[in-house]
């Protein structure tokens, strides 16, 4: 597998008629997106199952995926995590190749992940406002995509 941090830095390739093709395939994508659902998943330091099969499933849903595409990515993405000193690289594929919905949709699902265990860790918190200013999304928007998720709880608990 090609090293995204030599994709994302390395020299651009170019069309046969001369035009910069883009380096990141579909593929690099959902990797750098996976990568900040690892990160999430791990900032309270409490990565379980039910965890695991949230980003497993988002994947596949919202990706069209199969489970061993989305395997795939996820071992990719945690290497490249450890290989990384901060999200950057991530959050720059991402703003690259998603619109703003995209990425308030990225925002909703992760808030997802953080509430999979019932909680918000002060951690969780901090990163997701973090994330929000790495994905040049507002404060708004990051609250909307929270109080959506916390409706959609209190719903089916209701129901």
């Amino acid at each position: 597998m090609i090293d995204l941090i030599k994709k994302l830095n390395g020299p651009r390739e170019v069309e046969a008629d001369g035009a910069p093709r883009e380096p990141e395939s579909s593929r690099d994508v959902h990797l750098a997106t996976c990568a900040v659902f690892l990160e999430v998943a791990q900032i309270d330091n409490e990565f379980d199952d039910n965890e695991r099969e949230h980003i497993l499933s988002v994947f596949q849903e919202e990706y069209g995926l199969s489970r061993d595409d989305v395997l795939e990515i996820k071992k990719a993405s945690e290497a490249e995590l450890k290989k990384s000193v901060d999200l950057w690289k991530f959050t720059n594929v991402i703003n690259q190749h998603y619109s703003n919905d995209d990425k308030y949709r990225i925002v909703k699902l992760l808030w997802e992940l953080v509430y999979a265990d019932g909680k918000l860790d002060e951690h969780e918190n901090y990163f997701m406002h973090k994330l929000r200013r790495m994905l040049k999304l507002t404060h708004a928007d990051l609250m909307d995509a929270k109080l959506e998720v916390l409706q959609e709880h209190r719903s089916s608990e209701d129901g």
